[in-house]
């Protein structure tokens, strides 16, 4: 994002704000917290981002009060939990350590599944896994695809190794979206064949599946280790990730994306921004290289970029690669949810690790006091 589209603010008004010293004020700049900017007026001065000061003072104001610390922990605020699975740190996504953005240049969702999980039998994909017969019909989007997996999911199951089990539950979610059996074909190149996908799609479909794998605590990971806390077996954590990810503002978006699309005039963009990304997603950037946009699509990305400075993210960037290759309608929604499984269950299988049960209190609040609030 360009300094010109923030709203910038002198040295000495951010440390007002924040209450601390110059000095602070850069270290918190040398710490990525607050993005500095040279003055237009004077290439000396430095501006500082207004945002990202305020998001401090708020940040501050929470450790003050722990009830509102630990109110708000839950929207975007303080970590509730530890991993080591994920971290986004200075704008970029790491798995297990690893930048996801140069994994996905070359590694498959089932290479980044055996690095997310941490200590699975390298052989795991390498043998078929028992799939249900008949397999019913692909199905595409948040409603029919959620349903077509869960139903799989949900099947009972033969007692196996962590390794197949992990196999069969990511060979089942692809399986829903394509209606065969992967069998040991990589996954990318099963789901490009049954969508009859142009050879060029298939690279990009592999991405497409690296780059959603994870992305730390988001809402459908959280659902997975509530779930996986209570002892649940893999696959219903998985089916809890599914049911939250069809939400419209989570994996759901999507649709909202294309509808814009389709009528970019009449319709108010959604967001293209992602809180945890001021600079822009990365993961878009990655996903839409080379990538041959519809001549509207590009139209559509500049006239947004040029009016709000909004920078695609992923969403966006699933959305308009299934335009691009003319996968079927709904893919971006299902190439998300198949390559986010494979995160589901590294949380899922950490969440089990510690042998802790995710329990936390709510404040009663009378419905009085609700209403006049």
């Amino acid at each position: 994002m360009s300094a010109a589209s923030l709203d910038l603010t002198s040295a000495e008004e951010a440390s007002s704000r924040l209450g601390i010293s110059r000095a602070s004020l850069y270290a918190y700049v040398s710490r990525g917290l607050i993005r500095s900017f040279s003055s237009p007026h004077d290439p000396r001065q430095h501006l500082y981002a207004l945002e990202d000061v305020e998001a401090l003072v708020e940040r501050k104001a929470r450790f003050r009060r722990p009830t509102v610390a630990a109110a708000t922990a839950l929207d975007w605020g303080l970590p509730v939990l530890e991993t080591s699975i994920t971290q986004i740190r200075d704008g970029r996504l790491f798995y297990r350590g690893q930048d996801a953005i140069a994994l996905a240049r070359a590694a498959a969702l089932e290479d980044v599944t055996r690095l997310l999980i941490g200590a699975l039998d390298e052989n795991a994909f390498r043998r078929p896994s028992r799939m249900p017969a008949p397999l019913p019909a692909p199905a595409f989007g948040p409603h029919a695809f959620v349903a077509q997996a869960i139903r799989l999911l949900a099947e009972p199951a033969p007692r196996e190794t962590r390794a197949a089990e992990v196999a069969a539950i990511l060979r089942l979610t692809a399986a829903a979206a394509s209606g065969g059996d992967p069998g040991t074909s990589p996954l990318h190149r099963h789901l490009a064949s049954a969508w009859k996908a142009p050879p060029q799609a298939v690279d990009t479909i592999r991405r497409a599946l690296v780059l959603c794998a994870d992305h730390e605590l988001s809402s459908s990971a959280f659902a997975v280790r509530v779930t996986a806390s209570t002892g649940a077996s893999l696959r219903n954590a998985v089916i809890t990730g599914l049911a939250a990810l069809s939400g419209p503002y989570h994996g759901g978006m999507t649709e909202r994306v294309r509808t814009f699309l389709d009528a970019p005039g009449l319709l108010p963009h959604p967001s293209f921004r992602h809180r945890l990304y001021p600079e822009g997603d990365p993961r878009a950037r990655a996903l839409l290289e080379n990538v041959p946009l519809l001549a509207s699509d590009a139209t559509t990305l500049q006239a947004v970029a040029n009016a709000s400075g909004d920078r695609p993210n992923i969403d966006v960037a699933l959305v308009m690669m299934e335009r691009a290759y003319g996968l079927p309608v709904g893919a971006a929604f299902t190439l998300f949810a198949i390559g986010r499984t494979a995160g589901w269950l590294a949380h899922a299988i950490e969440q089990r690790s510690q042998a802790t049960l995710i329990r936390p209190r709510a404040r009663y609040v009378a419905a009085e006091e609700k209403l006049s609030s």
